[in-house]
């Protein structure tokens, strides 16, 4: 009888055979986004030229200090205060109701992290945040962007002047990109040379 148990015993804790070879590679069902834009997506190939769109507009690369899979942060062409920057979501989306879920947070999640570091390097105080979502609210170029400003005291007379502020510079954006001339205001040295500098924030 207790032969008998012991064989009972020795097969209840054989190990399991392995599964199938084709199971073995499929994701766990928690590690697939629910966003049809995959948080993590394979890196660029080398000698692959990343590009970015502003709207209708390519933006050089030059101008663009901080990325992630989903969002991208570039130097104003024409700042408000200094550190005014502009961050985008990768995908052209023309409004905020269109990100997924995964972009809406990524993208506010690098505002965050830029305004941050910017308000450190500026010796600012304080960060508005100002999204215009849809023609009537101000947006001139057809691509969800937050303004990113950092702030100091006294920077306006009243604080909400700002936002008047702001509605004048995207009216001058959208003139500035759709013109295919030299630019006046800010060369694309300085804009790199920005840039470089707010890159050296997440080195």
């Amino acid at each position: 009888m207790l032969g008998r148990f012991s064989v009972l015993c020795s097969r209840a804790v054989l190990p399991l055979s392995p599964p199938p070879r084709f199971l073995r590679h499929l994701p766990h069902p928690r590690a697939v986004s629910s966003s049809s834009s995959p948080l993590h997506p394979p890196p660029p190939s080398p000698g692959m030229e990343v590009s970015y769109k502003f709207g209708p507009y390519k933006i050089d690369a030059r101008e663009v200090f901080h990325a992630t899979p989903l969002s991208y942060a570039m130097v104003n062409l024409r700042p408000l205060l200094p550190g005014n920057v502009l961050v985008c979501p990768k995908r052209e989306v023309k409004r905020f109701t269109d990100l997924s879920s995964d972009e809406t947070s990524d993208l506010w999640i690098t505002a965050k992290e830029v305004g941050v570091r910017l308000e450190q390097f500026h010796k600012a105080s304080s960060l508005t945040f100002a999204i215009q979502d849809g023609p009537q609210a101000g947006q001139t170029v057809p691509h969800v962007h937050i303004h990113v400003i950092p702030r100091k005291k006294g920077d306006f007379e009243k604080n909400d002047e700002i936002y008047d502020a702001i509605d004048v510079k995207e009216r001058e954006l959208k003139e500035k990109l759709g013109l295919d001339i030299e630019r006046k205001d800010r060369s694309m040295e300085e804009m790199t040379h920005e840039a470089n500098a707010y890159r050296a924030l997440f080195s």
